[in-house]
């Protein structure tokens, strides 16, 4: 930590996003105290602490995006943003694929000139020239259970929710005319606003009484919907079904919906319909 004398004789330094503060004598306490809440070097500190979390949930934020989307990322940006240790703990260990041989591992290194160093599955590290590079959802890994095994072997945690992420894949047998399922339907909240709050707090945005969801998938826009109530706020709600819509709004067949847009759709409805109210709770 690099400490910093404020106008009392204490010094403060920020520890991985946390104010500390130290006594004329060195010792650590265990607060900043009240005193040293307006002197500019703990304002300005606090300031950079504020930013660099906002820094943080943008960077997770945006792989996040690449990897729901399977955008190929070129390398030309990784090697920019690599160096940012925000950006490094969102990218590191994730499984990429490699554009140009599609070599998969895991992300440990990029290099402008050697390309993006990888531990594969066998367990070696190389280094792939890559002009781009993938991070494939997991509904799209036909060895998704391997890679968890193999990462679970490694003690590896990744940053951002890939491999251990929860993926519903499209069912077999479904009709054409199909156009939503009632696998979520049912959930009970007390009040409707409990219910929203809910989907609010997940991170899904509420309109018209949906939960709704986009995912592009295939350059094709689709927003997940999912029915919570359009009553009074106060009174109860019942969940109801999830289907999906085009730009226009208009139903897409479930034979239509593509791998990652369903399992994303599924994943927001199951999150939301966890917090229903049981049969213990309600007795």
């Amino acid at each position: 930590m690099s400490w910093t004398k404020t106008a009392s004789g204490h010094e403060v330094a920020l520890d991985e996003g946390v104010l500390r503060c130290r006594n004329s004598s060195g010792r650590l306490l265990k607060s900043v105290p009240a005193s040293l809440k307006d002197d500019p070097v703990v304002v300005q500190l606090r300031q950079v602490a504020e930013w660099l979390t906002r820094h943080e949930a943008s960077c997770l934020a945006q792989v996040e995006t690449w990897m729901v989307r399977s955008l190929p990322v070129p390398l030309g940006l990784l090697t920019e943003v690599w160096p940012d240790e925000s950006w490094q703990r969102a990218l590191r260990d994730l499984v990429v694929r490699s554009s140009a041989g599609g070599e998969l591992g895991l992300l440990r290194a990029v290099d402008a000139e050697k390309g993006i160093g990888l531990v594969t599955l066998e367990g070696d590290t190389v280094f792939v020239p890559a002009p781009e590079v993938e991070i494939p959802h997991p509904v799209l890994l036909a060895d998704l259970d391997e890679l968890r095994e193999f990462v679970t072997d490694l003690g590896v945690e990744q940053t951002v929710s890939q491999l251990f992420r929860e993926i519903t894949p499209r069912p077999s047998g479904l009709r054409p005319r199909d156009t939503s399922l009632s696998d979520f339907s049912g959930g009970a909240f007390g009040e409707l606003r409990f219910l929203t709050g809910r989907a609010n707090s997940l991170g899904y945005a509420v309109r018209g009484g949906y939960a709704s969801l986009r995912v592009w998938e295939g350059g094709r826009p689709l927003d997940a919907r999912y029915w919570l109530g359009s009553d009074a706020p106060e009174g109860p709600a019942w969940t109801g079904e999830l289907g999906w819509v085009d730009e226009a709004s208009r139903p897409v067949p479930l034979t239509e919906v593509g791998p990652v847009a369903w399992s994303e759709g599924a994943r927001m409805a199951a999150r939301i319909f966890a917090g229903r109210t049981t049969e213990d709770e309600a007795a």
